[in-house]
């Protein structure tokens, strides 16, 4: 099995009781609801990463921003028929933002548009594992 590593940074963003998700239309987590966020490009400091991928994922601008905590888990997967053991990596932001209409569409990427989600209504089968774990944390469990 090969291994790979994939570091990311990822945006919290709470508002209502409501959190901001994107459904993943590629990669390990398709058909997930997924965080905002997503790869470093070269030289990006991550706080330019987060800001950047918020912007591409969901259309809005990032009004503030605050470290909350970083992660990894480790998951298999199928990529191009090989099977992946992947340790994925990220660095979680609380994030507010300057408005509140999110992209609903396909980004042409790997998401399939994004919306606001109730934090009491999801399952941990809804969501990627990371987004599991955080949201635990957020809730103090």
């Amino acid at each position: 099995m090969k291994e790979t590593r994939h570091l990311g940074v990822y945006g919290l963003i709470i508002k209502d009781n409501k959190i901001a998700l994107v459904l993943k239309s590629r990669g390990a987590y398709t058909g997930k609801l997924d965080l905002p966020g997503g790869s470093f490009e070269h030289g990006e400091r991550p706080e330019e990463t987060l800001k950047r991928e918020i912007k591409e994922e969901l259309n809005v601008d990032i009004k503030d921003y605050k470290l909350f905590d970083s992660e990894s888990i480790v998951v298999n997967w199928v990529h191009n028929d090989i099977e992946e053991n992947m340790h994925h990596i990220g660095i979680f932001y609380t994030v507010t933002l300057k408005g509140n209409n999110l992209k609903s569409d396909f980004d042409g990427y790997d998401s399939l548009g994004a919306n606001w989600y109730d934090i009491n209504k999801l399952k941990e089968s809804d969501v990627s594992p990371l987004v599991w774990i955080e949201l635990n944390k957020l809730k103090g469990e």
